[in-house]
């Protein structure tokens, strides 16, 4: 286990920033999750931590070890860190046991040694008996498995995660998912994971930190995000809010064409900004009056126990969740919020 701190991390390509000043710690034997849309700096980051790239400024320390900081730039294989990438990366004219062995073999350990921890590693990730196989005998799950036991064999300080569930179709991702948890849980590992899937980074990290545009926008523990996004991005993002751009007063918010009656945490709001009301925070109901809008619907998802809505209010859509209601696209469907966050311009 080790930790990784970064501190004023920036790169650039030409003239394009892609991090600007990223600073964060990740403790010993933690998971952190870099959230955010594509182009938002995440890979870069991992990148920097990996020593594939070069930073700009600032420093990265891993454990006690300084190994980049403008005057020095340690060399990937000495930082004592596994990686997985999104691609696989493994070799196919090798087999399995040979794929996972190669770290070893590069640090000149003894056959018998190498044996015994290859071994060792495909009984992590449930793949004893097919160290024989090549990776076109493989299905994507186990070839995610081999990836995972090959940055794992050598017992690193810190295992990085660059997206490596993306490829898999749904199942597979939630047992590796699962997986990868239990292997943490199992290891002890420091792990540093990179995602564009809230569920997944909400899932398994013990902190978060959302990027946009190079920067991180809020860092804190996957609860806080959803009970208290710090920014309008942070919201839409990670809980899936709908922004309503308008403005709040007495006690009421004027968004378009329409009035919502403001939700007791925010009717005091009186100002311009964006309300934040997640898909389920809204109620959707039938029937005349009530004082709240009432919005012509555009499509109607089945959703299992419950019924996503959807509302065409200009050029925004209005994404509504809630118990199935009997209408159809082009009915009026009254909509008010229930609960919400307001965050003033």
């Amino acid at each position: 286990m080790a930790s990784v701190e970064l501190t004023g991390l920036f790169k650039q390509y030409g003239a394009t920033p892609v991090v600007r000043g990223v600073s964060l710690r990740v403790e010993p034997g933690s998971l952190l999750a870099l959230l955010g849309p594509s182009g938002c700096g995440k890979t870069t980051t991992l990148r920097l931590i990996a020593g594939l790239e070069t930073p700009d400024a600032g420093t990265i320390a891993i454990g006690e070890r300084l190994v980049s900081d403008g005057a020095q730039h340690v060399a990937p294989e000495k930082r004592g860190l596994g990686m997985v990438f999104q691609s696989y990366a493994v070799w196919p004219h090798k087999s399995v046991e040979q794929n996972v062995a190669y770290p070893l073999q590069l640090q000149k350990r003894s056959r018998e040694e190498i044996s015994q921890r290859v071994s060792e590693a495909l009984g992590w990730v449930r793949l004893t008996g097919l160290g024989g196989r090549l990776p076109q005998q493989l299905s994507g799950g186990q070839l995610q498995r081999v990836a995972l036991a090959r940055a794992l064999v050598a017992k690193p300080g810190v295992l990085l995660l660059d997206e490596p569930l993306s490829n898999l179709d749904l199942a597979l991702r939630e047992e590796l998912r699962g997986e990868i948890a239990a292997l943490r849980a199992r290891l002890g590992i420091t792990m540093i994971l990179v995602t564009h899937d809230q569920s997944e980074a909400l899932a398994l990290a013990d902190t978060v930190a959302v990027m946009n545009g190079g920067r991180i926008e809020q860092l804190a523990a996957p609860e806080v995000f959803y009970r208290a996004p710090a920014t309008p991005f942070v919201a839409g993002f990670v809980g899936g809010a709908n922004l309503l751009e308008g403005r709040a007063e007495g006690g009421f918010f004027h968004w378009r064409e329409s009035r919502f009656t403001l939700p007791a945490e925010v009717s005091t709001a009186n100002a311009e900004g964006v309300l934040a009301v997640r898909p389920e925070d809204f109620l959707v109901t039938l029937g005349q009056g009530g004082g709240e809008p009432e919005l012509t619907l555009s499509a109607r998802l089945f959703a299992g126990q419950q019924v996503e809505y959807r509302f065409m209010v200009g050029e925004a859509v209005l994404r509504c969740m809630g118990p199935p209601l009997a209408v159809s696209p082009g009915a009026k469907v009254r909509v008010s919020i229930a609960r919400a966050l307001f965050f003033a311009r």
